[in-house]
């Protein structure tokens, strides 16, 4: 239990580091609840790989996806939510705190680069760190599924 709490608190710093570093404060926003979930309860089946990263894009997909055809404003993020979670679902790429990437790419018109980074950087990053973390500190076996 505490070498997953202590692996929360260091990706949260490490996150915050290169978001304070890139002068980008919405780089650790999709990501806090996600290593939440991935360091606390790693074997739960949202907090595995395919869901962490798959999830993450598959949201932020959608979330680009409406704001292309909607444009941005509250009830298009709504919708982004709401379709990113059917979305995730279809693609056996459940994580619940990706839905926040939608909302975060309607609300604010973000440019497409945000799929790239922070998004498929920052996920993928928080896999290895997670894979790195469990294996060396926790002496666990993380991940049970890798896709």
């Amino acid at each position: 239990m505490l070498a997953g709490a202590a692996g929360g608190a260091v990706a949260i710093g490490l996150m915050e580091a290169f978001a304070a570093s890139a002068a980008f404060p919405l780089f650790a926003v999709p990501f806090a609840t996600s290593i939440v979930l991935v360091m606390g309860s790693p074997d739960a089946a949202p907090a595995q790989p395919r869901a962490l990263v798959g999830g993450h894009l598959v949201s932020t997909l959608v979330g680009f996806a409406v704001l292309t055809v909607a444009g941005p404003g509250p009830w298009a993020a709504a919708l982004a939510v709401g379709l990113a979670i059917v979305a995730m679902q279809v693609t056996d790429t459940f994580h619940p705190p990706a839905g926040i990437d939608p909302l975060l790419v309607v609300a604010n018109n973000l440019s497409w680069t945000f799929l790239l980074v922070p998004v498929g950087a920052g996920a993928v990053l928080l896999a290895a760190f997670a894979f790195v973390w469990h294996l060396t500190v926790r002496r666990y076996d993380w991940p049970h599924r890798w896709w």
